[in-house]
């Protein structure tokens, strides 16, 4: 798990956090995205994530902020790279690749309970069920990762 400090995280109000599996092909969208936000010009008080697989060892790190933005691949009808910005109702979550979704279903439910939840919105990518082990994206995957960092750029700055 890779975290970038824009500033200091007391002060910072946004976190942009890519999750998935880097090896498996189209799944790590969320972390090639991360990668391509960190060579970017991310505005002052928004951080970035890598949160690899999630699950509840990242409840600490998004207590920390009051607006997350997840980005992620998803399983759906749409065409691979099709990015959709998306605000998940707790209990109903598109249909996302693999375990380590219920992870990030479960971490956020968890601290809806507790009452330190922050705001959460989803920019989620189309894909294929993967078929083999692979750290490279397909070309409509990698194709999509412009849009998918612009879109979480706007979704941090925009007024929850």
């Amino acid at each position: 798990m890779n975290h970038t400090n824009n500033t200091e995280s007391q002060t910072a109000h946004t976190l942009i956090l890519g999750i998935g599996n880097l090896v498996l092909q189209d799944e790590g969208f969320g972390i090639h995205a991360i990668q391509k936000l960190s060579r970017m010009d991310v505005p002052a008080g928004i951080d970035l994530l890598d949160g690899g697989t999630a699950g509840l060892h990242l409840m600490g790190n998004l207590r920390n902020y009051k607006r997350v933005i997840v980005i992620d691949a998803s399983l759906d009808q749409y065409p691979p790279g099709t990015v959709r910005r998306l605000r998940p109702n707790y209990g109903q979550f598109p249909p996302l690749v693999t375990a380590h979704e219920i992870g990030l279903k479960d971490t956020l439910e968890a601290m809806q309970l507790t009452g330190f939840c922050p705001d959460v919105e989803l920019i989620v990518c189309s894909v294929r069920r993967y078929t083999r082990l692979g750290t490279d994206l397909s070309p409509e995957v990698a194709a999509a990762l412009t849009v998918a960092c612009e879109q979480a750029l706007t979704a941090a700055t925009s007024a929850s």
